[in-house]
């Protein structure tokens, strides 16, 4: 009977649940909303009872915060989510009390990276860096196939941005304001123009505005990590012609002070698309099999 792998990709809006195989080939996958714990949880609980004789270890991407210290007294948890109902919620312990089973417990946008790492754009290279830009921005960083991560998990998307000339927002951010996700996550783009930014032509002036503070995230990401590539994903990116702004607003940015690979192969979109959260969790869970 084949080994598989379980992953899970637990998003604020949706939880993707998929098993794979050692190749990280996705066997089977299924969706569910993420609601309150006892009715998420239920679902995911009976997608992995089916496998539970082939199942080995399985992977965890969490939105958050979360706290990833082994040695805390809330290792595993959700922590202070704006998710009312999955503030201080023990997710590692809840599967444990189904499956006895090694587990790896770390972001959703770490486990994208992960995947991105093993399989994508990140494959063959020491250093990557992912960003989420959807509903709200988070990254993760990997340096030689470990998290940079301290007292927690950074917290990319709430950096601090220069609010472009022509930009009068105020931003979404209820802490910050005007940080990153606060100017350019999904919400940020509806609440200031009334509209989705898939809604929004090609040649929409706010592009320029949008891809200014992309590119100074990944400015801030050069000169703090000089990572081999940055990735950014998630649903504002999925608009081909922002990549090439952001690359040419960063080129401006940057004004020749450092060397960075040619920018067609550093500032670019994930090779796995929608799939490198799921294949990251599938690989996470492959790692923790191993040194179990």
């Amino acid at each position: 009977m084949e080994k598989l792998f379980g992953g899970i990709e637990a998003g604020g809006t949706k939880f993707v649940c998929s098993v794979g195989n050692n190749d990280l080939e996705i066997i089977e996958r299924a969706s569910y909303p993420t609601t309150t714990p006892e009715e998420t949880m239920a679902l995911v609980i009976g997608f992995f009872k089916k496998y539970e004789e082939q199942l080995v270890s399985i992977g965890i991407g969490s939105f958050g915060p979360i706290d990833i210290h082994r040695d805390s007294r809330t290792y595993g948890y959700i922590t202070s989510t704006p998710k009312l109902a999955w503030q201080n919620y023990d997710f590692v312990g809840t599967m444990k009390q189904h499956f006895d089973l090694p587990m790896a417990w770390t972001t959703d946008v770490n486990a994208a990276c992960y995947g991105e790492y093993v399989k994508g754009r990140g494959d063959g290279v020491n250093s990557v860096v992912y960003y989420t830009i959807g509903t709200g921005i988070g990254g993760g960083a990997l340096q030689k196939g470990n998290f940079v991560e301290g007292f927690s998990h950074p917290e990319m998307g709430h950096v601090l941005v220069s609010r472009h000339p022509e930009d009068d927002f105020e931003g979404v951010c209820p802490f910050h304001g005007h940080c990153l996700e606060g100017m350019a996550a999904g919400p940020a783009i509806e609440k200031r123009l009334g509209r989705k930014g898939q809604d929004l032509s090609e040649d929409d002036p706010f592009w320029e505005i949008e891809a200014d503070y992309i590119a100074q995230c990944a400015y801030n990401t050069t000169l703090m990590f000089s990572p081999d590539v940055i990735i950014f994903g998630g649903g504002v990116m999925q608009q081909e012609h922002l990549v090439k702004k952001v690359r040419a607003r960063f080129k401006e940015l940057v004004n020749d002070y450092v060397k960075t690979p040619a920018l067609e192969e550093y500032i670019v979109t994930p090779a796995l698309g929608n799939n490198a959260g799921t294949i990251g969790c599938l690989a996470l869970a492959r790692e923790a099999k191993l040194h179990s």
